[in-house]
């Protein structure tokens, strides 16, 4: 997030919601300064605000929003003496920087002012970039830019929409569309130019009612229809066996068809003539079987094989023909067709009357009407229809050729006449932004690239000169000057951390007492915030959170607190520490309005410090801002 050069960065508002005794109806500290006091009793959500800016990122509803550069932010709560006090005997050592390098101190000092330096250039750098809060700089101009011309180019749309709309397909419906189809088109468009009047003339006929490709129509296949109109078995007389005695008879009487009817009858009667009813011989039985042979059965067979063929074809021929007149083909002569079929249903009933007939009378010769001609008849009105249905393909496609010529050349007249003097100056204008963004790019790369050589020149510097002794003796110092001397803080075996001792040596940690484990934390945190638990990092800017610092300590080293407390005001102020910002958070009047006492050296106003108080009305705690001290 950028912001205006000369600003600090720090903390500027927290939003509260859905978290502890807080309801999803988010409260706010806004508008925050370098100093902020917040006030409220035991259990009314103080603690809660304080692990919000420890890390806002473990509560989803919850935010921290920043001026310039997010800063470590180092908070003294119950989770930090958890963290710190609780887990091992061994405190981590405090690193800080030597005093006795004065060259090395000198050199750190310049190249954290390089530091900021480079930090305050970056910072600007994206101001010029992307403006006040990410809206503006350079990458807000180009987008005002190209909103200022799209509107322009708009103009020429509505200009013209009335008689070239089919032009404008694909983006009539937005200016954004219409801005990308502008800059598409004149990076290809080769066109030639055409008079306005030429193009409106044009797009009369060209852009009228849309035609579509019409499918070719698919011809009938009789091949197999056909073919059986020619087959032998229709001109067989199918007669018995001539050898036989019975023979001459039925020959003679030419009742072949009536005796083989008749037979079915004579097998069910058990030889009895079914006529005369008088028994018959085992002999006329068997010239009977004897006269109608195999050759006879094979023949009758083929005649219902036809019959069953023929219909099966015919019928499927009618469906084809049928489906043709359900469809809506645009260039087949419909009347005809239907005529042609009707003649074709006229010629199959017959056939089909005339097959059954020789499968009763397999003696007689039977003649099919030739279907043939009829479905060459309709043929020929498919073949008509699909030479129209060919040219008028070629047309529309010749058409569609047309209008995308028309198109391009409506396009081409945009570019050249109507917006030919704005797209050289957007030309002008965008060309112009885009190059003092590249270079704003490069130099915020180059600053960034440039920031973190410094980083590690300090950390190098920090590394040369560091410390864990300095913190001993300070926090040791302090313990005897108000009367703690039967602890003191000493080294580890490896002098790499510390440990709270008894003068024999023995742990002291266990035997504290309330008093003297809260000071003690509260000395291993100061100490903290101008230090560092590595070699590298104790110049790291920081923002500062004070929660009830002074829980179980007498009025002495209550007072003894708040002088600590506000002895990093100054330096706040000044901007010569690396603390930028402080929060104090506590429910202890006396120690509030220490804190907050405002001495001729220690003045708050209103443009460097906010007051706040925290209550818990019933269930849920709410969060109030006062213009001056609420005490």
């Amino acid at each position: 997030m950028a912001r205006k050069p000369g600003n600090k960065e720090m903390i500027e508002s927290i939003r509260i919601a859905g978290v502890a005794s807080y309801s999803s109806s988010p409260e706010f500290l806004s508008r925050l300064s370098k100093f902020n006091f917040i006030y409220g009793a035991n259990g009314s959500g103080k603690t809660t605000i304080t692990r919000v800016i420890a890390d806002d990122g473990k509560f989803p509803a919850c935010s921290v929003t920043w001026t310039g550069t997010k800063l470590q932010t180092m908070v003294y709560n119950r989770d930090f003496v958890t963290k710190n006090f609780s887990q091992s005997s061994e405190l981590k050592g405090i690193f800080t920087l030597g005093e006795t390098n004065i060259d090395i101190q000198q050199k750190i000092v310049a190249a954290k002012g390089e530091f900021d330096a480079i930090t305050e250039k970056i910072e600007c750098l994206h101001l010029f970039l992307h403006g006040e809060n990410g809206i503006g700089g350079k990458m807000g101009e180009l987008v005002d830019l190209d909103e200022k011309f799209k509107n322009r180019f708009w103009s020429s749309y509505k200009k013209h929409k009335a008689k070239l709309d089919y032009a404008f397909e694909g983006c009539r419906n937005s200016k954004e569309k219409f801005k990308d189809k502008i800059l598409k088109e004149r990076s290809f468009n080769a066109s030639t130019l055409k008079l306005l009047v030429t193009l409106e003339k044009v797009a009369e006929s060209v852009y009228g009612p849309t035609s579509v490709i019409e499918e070719t129509i698919p011809v009938i296949d009789i091949t197999k229809a056909v073919l059986h109109e020619s087959l032998a078995i229709l001109q067989k007389r199918v007669i018995g066996k001539q050898d036989v005695d019975i023979a001459v008879m039925i020959n003679k009487l030419g009742n072949s068809d009536w005796v083989r009817g008749g037979l079915a009858f004579y097998d069910a009667n058990e030889s009895v003539c079914p006529f005369c009813q008088q028994s018959t011989t085992d002999a006329l039985s068997q010239s009977l079987n004897d006269y109608f042979d195999e050759l006879f059965i094979a023949d009758s067979k083929a005649i219902n094989d036809l019959l069953i063929n023929y219909a099966a074809d015919s019928a499927r021929l009618q469906e084809q023909i049928t489906m043709l007149l359900s469809t809506p083909f645009k260039f087949l002569d419909l009347e005809k067709l239907k005529t042609e079929k009707e003649l074709l249903d006229t010629r199959v009933i017959i056939n089909l009357q005339r097959l059954a007939l020789k499968k009763k009378e397999p003696s007689r010769i039977v003649e099919l009407e030739s279907i043939s001609d009829i479905v060459s008849s309709i043929n020929a009105l498919i073949d008509a229809a699909n030479v129209l249905i060919y040219n008028h393909n070629t047309m529309v496609q010749n058409l569609a050729q047309e209008r995308r010529n028309l198109t391009a050349q409506v396009w081409k007249y945009i570019l050249e006449v109507d917006l030919k003097t704005d797209l050289a100056l957007y030309d002008t204008l965008r060309n112009g932004l885009n190059k003092s963004i590249s270079d704003l790019t490069a130099q915020i790369e180059s600053a960034t690239i440039a920031k973190q050589n410094k980083s590690a020149e300090i950390r190098a510097l920090e590394k040369s000169t560091t410390s864990i002794q300095p913190t001993i003796d300070d926090i040791n110092a302090l313990l005897l000057s108000v009367g703690f001397q039967g602890f003191s803080l000493a080294k580890t075996y490896d002098k790499k951390c510390y440990r709270i001792i008894r003068k024999d040596g023995t742990d002291a940690r266990q035997t504290l007492s309330e008093g003297e484990w809260s000071f003690v934390t509260f000395l291993y945190f100061y100490h903290l915030l101008k230090g560092s638990n590595s070699e590298t990092g104790m110049t790291t800017d920081r923002v500062a959170v004070f929660d009830d610092p002074v829980s179980g300590l007498d009025s002495e080293i209550l007072l003894i607190v708040g002088t600590l407390i506000k002895g990093l005001f100054d330096g706040v102020r000044l901007g010569k520490d690396n603390i930028k910002q402080i929060f104090v958070f506590t429910h202890n009047l006396s120690f509030y309005k220490e804190i907050t006492f405002k001495s001729e050296n220690l003045h708050f106003n209103r443009d460097e410090s906010t007051f706040w108080v925290v209550k818990k009305a019933g269930l849920e705690s709410r969060i109030f801002a006062e213009e001056i001290s609420p005490l």
